[in-house]
């Protein structure tokens, strides 16, 4: 708990104050948001140029020159871009970094494409490549900014640099999130801790117990940001805390402990003076089930036509290496906890159950392993061409039936056997709310190589913070995973 000293000694700047020198963090903050533009006029080029190229290709009418008038008008989508505020970005989920991105791209483009079109230049340009550029545009915009983030953000002016005010274990677990994902782009730069011991390091990053240097050296240093991260505080130590701090750090966070809660569509309200945090509960929109419903069979039914060669391929393999159906059925439970035989093209050997009981009584360290999460890396039970199914998860294809069936969905948990239930505790009655899926947050951050709490606690977020947009940047990560074979055995 913080105490009255604390905040004394944070409030108080000692006229000289010996400080190491940090390297690193007097770099320029603008770079960030540059290389994030830099990375948006190469996607919008790309978009316009591919669209001009293919279009020609098909109508020799076109002038590929004449479209180079409009290059000017690519300020304008980094106005937008700015405005929605996608430069620098730091702290931006990317679900919402998609969402912005695909609504400001939709509006610049519907814009323009109205203007031009009722203008006396409107049959001077096509129709067909500026919705060939807008369709490009929303998809590459995604790809490469990520790529740019993963890229940058690990280079020294990657990013910005934060200061951390709290007490173990809260500033400790704020500092290894921020250090798991620097693609968010605060780097924890110091932490000050009154409470550290003889601690002078917590992953690497400096520990000072005197808050009182903090100012001192966030001023030699140029950093901007800080992060409070002291639970059970009084709300007048707070506000004292705030305003002597404010005029160093031109941005505070405050986290809260609010574990658990929804965090990705939180906004914050003022009623009267009084701090409000609205959480919705998107589960209960109509109109995002039905958006969720319409976006599942547009793909189903367009996958299903597409893969139907490479179905029956897999079919014959099957079939032909190994005794056995072609399909395999197992039961699992899905929305409101009502059971449904989950399909997959048959990956193991027809006596799997008697195989998996004979190696798990033999095998110690295979025992070991089913408990800790039900999977076995080096399964005996595989067949070689299941082996090969798994790792492109391919074997999954005749899930799209379940899918169809609205049994699955998609984007969702992964359904569950009658034995999981217990372990989910009381985060199955969230897994109850929703339809399970074929992909979902399990899938695309690390699979079979996470642990099972972690299973259940990716599980759980997306119930809490589910929307539309969640699901359409799992179904974006999916193909990148599926592409590496991450975690897949």
């Amino acid at each position: 708990m913080a105490t009255p000293q604390l905040v004394q000694a944070a409030t108080e700047i000692p006229a000289q104050v010996p400080l190491p020198r940090l390297p690193g963090a007097a770099q320029p903050r603008w770079l960030t948001g540059a290389t994030l533009a830099a990375s948006d006029l190469l996607t919008l080029t790309l978009a316009g140029s591919v669209s001009v190229l293919v279009w020609y290709i098909v109508e020799r009418k076109l002038e590929p020159g004449f479209y180079l008038t409009v290059c000017p008008l690519l300020g304008v989508f980094l106005i937008a871009y700015a405005a929605a505020g996608l430069y620098p970005g730091i702290t931006l989920n990317p679900v919402e970094e998609l969402r912005r991105l695909t609504v400001s791209t939709s509006v610049v483009y519907a814009s323009l494409a109205a203007i031009t079109f009722l203008s006396r230049e409107g049959e001077l340009y096509s129709r067909a490549v500026f919705l060939l550029a807008w369709a490009q545009s929303v998809i590459l915009a995604p790809v490469l900014r990520s790529f740019t983030r993963s890229y940058f953000s690990r280079r020294s002016w990657g990013g910005h640099p934060v200061v951390i005010f709290g007490e173990e274990p809260m500033a400790e677990a704020a500092g290894e999130a921020l250090q798991r994902q620097p693609e968010a782009g605060l780097k924890p730069f110091a932490i000050f801790n009154d409470s550290v011991g003889g601690v002078r390091s917590i992953r690497g990053v400096p520990v000072f117990r005197k808050m009182s240097d903090a100012p001192k050296l966030a001023r030699q240093h140029r950093v901007r940001c800080a992060i409070l991260a002291i639970s059970k505080m009084p709300q007048s130590e707070l506000l004292q805390l705030l305003t002597h701090h404010g005029a160093t750090f031109s941005r505070i966070i405050i986290i809260p402990e609010l574990a658990g809660l929804p965090s990705l569509w939180v906004e914050a309200l003022d009623i009267n003076g009084i701090l409000g945090l609205e959480i919705q509960q998107r589960l209960l929109l109509p109109a995002s089930r039905l958006m969720k419903r319409l976006i599942d069979l547009s793909l189903i039914l367009t996958l299903g036509a597409a893969l139907l060669p490479l179905i029956v391929l897999i079919s014959l393999a099957v079939k032909l290496t190994s005794r056995g159906p072609v399909f395999f059925g197992h039961r699992r439970y899905g929305k409101n906890g009502k059971p449904f035989m989950a399909w997959k093209f048959r990956s193991m050997v027809q006596n799997a159950d008697e195989v998996l009981l004979e190696q798990l009584a033999n095998h110690a360290a295979l025992r070991e392993e089913w408990e800790w999460n039900h999977k076995l890396k080096n399964d005996p039970r595989i067949t070689w061409i299941g082996r090969l199914l798994r790792h492109t998860s391919l074997d999954e294809l005749p899930q799209l039936w379940n899918a169809l069936k609205q049994e699955m969905s998609l984007v969702g948990p992964r359904p569950i056997v009658q034995e999981e239930i217990q372990r989910y505790g009381e985060d199955f009655l969230l897994y109850q709310m929703v339809t399970p899926g074929i992909t979902g947050l399990w899938q695309v951050s690390g699979r079979n190589n996470v642990s099972y709490e972690r299973r259940i606690s990716l599980d759980s977020y997306y119930v809490r913070n589910w929307s539309v947009w969640l699901d359409l940047y799992v179904l974006a990560r999916t193909i990148k995973v599926v592409l590496r074979g991450d975690g897949a055995y």
